[in-house]
């Protein structure tokens, strides 16, 4: 039995990892410096890939892998270093 809750506490530590991997709208602005809004049509254009969370009368809500944003950004790095 004890190792179940071993087994549980360490997947659990892996969930709560992965979940700080996802990033909000307003953190991913910060880091590449531009407005949520630009953010959010980055997102509805699908030039940003990001996880649509469930919501009700609100504003759409989103979530960006860190991943994601990785890649965007070694995208972007590649292309100015070929200019």
């Amino acid at each position: 039995m004890s190792r179940n809750c071993t087994y549980i506490q360490t997947n659990f530590k892996e969930e709560i990892y992965h979940m700080s991997e996802l990033l909000t709208v307003s953190e991913v602005a910060d880091i590449l410096r531009v407005d949520d809004t630009t953010v959010r049509r980055w997102v509805k254009q699908g030039a940003l890939e990001a996880v649509i969370l469930p919501h009700v009368n609100e504003r759409q809500a989103y979530r960006i892998k860190r991943e994601t944003l990785d890649r965007v950004l070694g995208d972007a790095a590649n292309q100015l270093g070929a200019e």
